[in-house]
């Protein structure tokens, strides 16, 4: 069912320190800044050939990367997210095979542009899977 790994989030609470670390010290290609006020967080993408890294960075009070940086003060692995095809077919499935998914079940546009939902870690050895249709 899951595609493509589309990209590894890193929570990172110095988004400008993070992303001098992989343009300078990697010699990483890095998207602009993008704010995503529907989950929270402020994103950089690095570009590598075969995938991306998300960098993340709470985005107001309210964002749910603090809880997650209040216990990780470093930062650290946030989540992975892998493609589907049919975003719905795959959280039907998901679902039927005892999989919980977060924030009521209905997709959202994610910083890509297209449909996103959220697994419970607890479903998945403890690690956040993001799906998001191709």
């Amino acid at each position: 069912m899951i595609g493509n790994l589309n990209h590894v989030a890193i929570a990172v609470p110095d988004l400008k320190a993070a992303c001098n670390g992989y343009k300078n010290m990697l010699g990483a290609k890095l998207s602009e800044p993008k704010d995503e006020p529907d989950h929270g967080v402020t994103v950089v993408f690095v570009e590598l050939p075969n995938t991306k890294v998300e960098l993340l960075h709470p985005l107001g009070v309210d964002s749910p990367i603090n809880g997650f940086l209040e216990k990780n003060p470093s930062g650290g692995i946030h989540h992975m997210c892998f493609e589907v095809e049919d975003i719905i077919v795959a959280r039907d499935h998901l679902v039927a095979e005892g999989a919980r998914v977060l924030g009521g079940g209905e997709p959202k546009i994610g910083a890509h542009g297209k449909p996103v939902l959220f697994l419970h870690p607890k479903d998945f050895q403890g690690a956040l899977i993001e799906i998001e249709q191709a």
